[in-house]
C-alpha cells in the first residue's frame, strides 16, 4: 500500500525537521501543510529539508489543525495514495510507532486508526492532571455522541485512514479546529468504518498547547449534544428502525409519563394538603422505572452495535 504522512505546520519550527528525519522508508509522500504560519514553516521546511519525499503544501488562510489535514487528505486523494497517517510536527508524536497505526489497515482489520494514551497506567504518567480529567470526561462524551464505547482519548491526533473511507466523508463538513478528532468520529460512525486504537506514551515536549479544557469543554458540550442527536435520527429512525429504536422511544414516552403525572399530583397535593395515596405514588413511579429500564436496554444495545466489519477492503475494490 502507498502510504503517506500528513503534518500539520503551525509554530514547529523547532521540531519539525527531526519529526521529518525520524519517519521511516515504508512512507512514499510526506505533506508538510503550512496553515498560514506567521513563522513561515513552509518556506522554513522547503531551505532546510533534505528528504525528496517532503511536499510542502500552503493554506492561504489559517483552518486550524482539521482544515490542514483536510487539505493532505484531499492532496494524498489526488496523488493516488491508499493510506495518511497524521502526525504532528511539535515532536509530541512518535514516528517509530507509524507501522503500528498502519498495520490493522493493511491487514483489513481497521479502517481509521488512532492513539490513545489511557491504555496502560505507566502511558499517563507524563500527563498533567487537568488534562488527564479533561481527557476522560472528553472521552465518555465522545463515547455517547459518536458510538465508538471501546475508544478512549478521543482528542489524541496520531491517526491513520484509507483513503478508500476517506472519499465517502464530508471533508468540506469537518470541523477545523480542536472539534476535529473528534468530529472524525462521529462521521466515521455514519457510515459504519472500524476504529482501532493503538497504544501509545504521552509525550511533552517544551511546546505549550493551545488548548485549554476550562474554555474548550462548554463548546465540546454542546456540540457533542448535536452530534448526539443527529447520530440518533440518522443510525436510529432513518436509516434503520430496530429494536434499539424501539427501546429508546418506549423509554422516553413512559419516563416522560412518569414524570408528568408524578408533577401534576405533588402539586395538587401540596396545594390541598393532602398526601397522594400509595396507588397514585406506584403508577407515578412504575412507568419512570420501566422507562429508565427501557433507555439501560438501549444503551446496552448502542453499545454492542460498535461497528465491526472493515469497510475498505470493499471500497477498494470499487476504485
Amino acid at each position: 500500500m502507498r502510504i503517506a504522512v500528513a503534518i500539520p505546520c503551525y509554530k514547529v519550527l523547532q521540531h519539525v525537521l527531526g519529526v521529518i528525519e525520524a519517519i521511516g522508508p515504508e512512507v512514499e509522500v510526506i505533506y508538510a501543510v503550512d496553515d498560514a504560519c506567521p513563522e513561515g514553516s513552509g518556506r522554513f521546511i522547503e531551505q532546510n529539508n533534505r528528504d525528496p519525499r517532503v511536499r510542502v503544501l500552503y493554506n492561504p488562510e489559517n483552518r486550524g489543525v482539521g482544515g490542514a489535514i483536510v487539505t493532505a487528505y484531499q492532496a494524498a486523494i489526488a496523488d493516488g495514495m491508499d493510506i495518511v497517517v497524521k502526525i504532528d510536527g511539535d515532536g509530541q508524536m512518535n514516528p517509530a510507532l507509524l507501522p503500528h497505526f498502519v498495520r490493522p489497515i493493511v491487514r483489513g482489520q481497521a479502517d481509521y486508526t488512532k492513539g490513545n494514551r489511557f491504555y496502560r497506567p505507566e502511558s499517563l504518567r507524563g500527563m498533567p492532571p487537568v488534562r488527564l480529567f479533561g481527557n476522560a470526561a472528553l472521552s465518555f462524551l465522545t463515547k455517547l455522541s459518536c458510538g465508538y464505547w471501546s475508544s478512549m482519548d478521543p482528542t489524541n491526533g496520531y491517526t491513520a485512514i484509507h483513503t478508500a473511507v476517506l472519499r465517502k466523508l464530508p471533508l468540506e463538513k469537518l470541523e477545523r479546529r480542536y472539534f476535529f478528532e473528534t468530529d472524525m468520529l462521529f462521521h466515521l460512525n455514519t457510515i459504519r468504518a472500524v476504529v482501532h486504537d493503538v497504544p501509545m506514551d504521552a509525550v511533552y515536549a517544551d511546546e505549550e498547547s493551545n488548548l485549554k479544557v476550562s474554555k474548550v469543554l462548554p463548546e465540546f458540550l454542546s456540540k457533542h449534544v448535536g452530534r448526539l442527536i443527529k447520530r440518533y435520527v440518522y443510525l436510529y429512525l432513518l436509516r434503520d428502525f430496530n429494536i434499539g429504536s424501539l427501546y429508546s422511544i418506549l423509554g422516553v414516552l413512559l419516563c416522560l409519563v412518569g414524570i408528568i403525572f408524578g408533577g401534576i399530583q405533588w402539586g395538587l397535593s401540596a396545594a390541598t394538603g393532602h398526601p397522594a395515596s400509595s396507588g397514585t405514588v406506584m403508577f407515578a413511579a412504575l412507568p419512570l422505572i420501566i422507562g429508565i429500564q427501557f433507555l439501560i436496554a438501549f444503551l446496552h444495545y448502542d453499545v454492542s452495535n460498535v461497528p465491526r466489519e472493515a469497510l475498505s477492503p470493499e471500497l477498494s475494490d470499487e476504485h
